[in-house]
């Protein structure tokens, strides 16, 4: 009752309490050079570990999570120094323009939270393996998610114009794949097996057979054959509509298939995709660095990149999404940019549509 009590009372204040599960251990010690989104570096790599002052058993909640392959990761953005925010954001890639902070994935927002999509390679007792990361070392995560593509994916979603009764009654799984015994026979999962299954629609069942989907096909193209044309008039530059292959409005789809759109200026950002390359003697100090499993002592070696194949890989996705802020790209005359990856520092400079690695050098400790 007391517990309940002080919640309530928070959450009447304005205040909620959060704990920390755990804090990132990445390739990334600092801000400068770290990926603003996680599918930029897919070579990147970090540890979390569940705290033993959360759970006195920290490997308990992640049983069963190896069994996914991607999670979601919550976390706080705890160095954004001030603390400062304001309504209208300059993201970089818009290089310079202004929209609302809640159309951007800013840092700087009245609750500064941050969400990741990272690939889980492995499961370690208490210790989560992932890759595809934008997080620094020491960065507090609030929450584990796994992603499911049937619930989180918008292109693999039941068609909006079927309702809900229509497949399944509302104590049914909300998984439904479709049965091997007929194409218009779906096998309802419970709960548990739904978890291990992959998520696929299954045909519409409206009792009209082949004739009924059919019928709602030609009606849903029809449909937005109607949108299509209506929205020819205006201009297209504000967002776009992504089909199931990612594409943007290059043909028609219907039936099942649903849609997301996005802004304009995420598809066709005005900042360009840079050209990476390496001097020789950059290439020739990145080879000295040695695996991770490496037992050599008296050579650089990485801790969680693999070989330094994979740190070319990931020094060259960094560079090419251009992780300069606006003013540095813009107005700064120095084009020398320094950034770290993993034990090495890295040190570039910027041309006109490409980024040079002029040297690789081990972090002194």
């Amino acid at each position: 009752m007391a517990i309940f009590y002080i919640a309530k009372r928070h959450r009447d204040s304005g205040s909620i309490r959060t704990t920390p599960i755990g804090y990132i251990n990445s390739c990334f010690a600092a801000k400068n050079g770290t990926p603003r989104q996680p599918t930029v570096c897919g070579p990147s790599r970090a540890t979390l570990q569940i705290q033993q002052t959360v759970f006195n058993n920290p490997d308990h909640p992640l049983i069963g999570l190896d069994e996914y392959s991607h999670v979601w990761i919550i976390f706080l953005f705890h160095k954004n120094g001030h603390l400062s925010y304001k309504a209208k954001v300059r993201p970089p890639r818009l290089n310079g323009q202004r929209v609302g902070v809640y159309s951007t994935r800013s840092p700087h927002r009245p609750n500064a939270l941050g969400l990741t999509l990272a690939k889980l390679e492995k499961v370690e007792g208490d210790t989560l393996h992932l890759t595809g990361v934008d997080m620094i070392v020491g960065t507090p995560v609030l929450d584990i998610k796994p992603y499911i593509p049937c619930y989180d994916c918008p292109h693999t979603r039941l068609d909006t114009a079927v309702q809900e009764g229509d497949l399944l009654s509302e104590d049914e799984s909300d998984c439904q794949i479709t049965s091997p015994s007929g194409p218009n026979t779906a096998l309802v999962l419970d709960s548990e097996e739904a978890s291990t299954t992959p998520c696929q629609v299954s045909p519409r069942s409206d009792g009209l057979g082949a004739l009924g989907e059919m019928l709602s096909e030609v009606k849903d193209y029809l449909q937005q054959g109607e949108l299509t044309k209506g929205g020819a008039a205006e201009e297209s530059n504000q967002s776009e509509l992504v089909g199931p292959e990612g594409d943007a409005g290059g043909r028609l789809h219907f039936g099942q298939e649903s849609y997301s759109t996005i802004a304009g200026w995420i598809k066709q950002p005005p900042v360009s995709t840079l050209e990476v390359r390496f001097t020789s003697h950059a290439e020739r100090e990145l080879m000295e660095f040695l695996p991770s499993d490496s037992t050599v002592m008296d050579k650089p070696r990485f801790k969680f990149l693999k070989d330094s194949d994979e740190a070319a890989a990931a020094i060259k996705a960094v560079l090419s999404a251009d992780p300069r802020s606006v003013y540095r790209r813009t107005r700064c005359q120095d084009r020398l940019f320094f950034f770290s990856m993993d034990t090495a520092d890295i040190t570039c400079w910027f041309g006109d549509g490409f980024a040079e690695v002029l040297r690789v050098q081990p972090i002194l400790l």
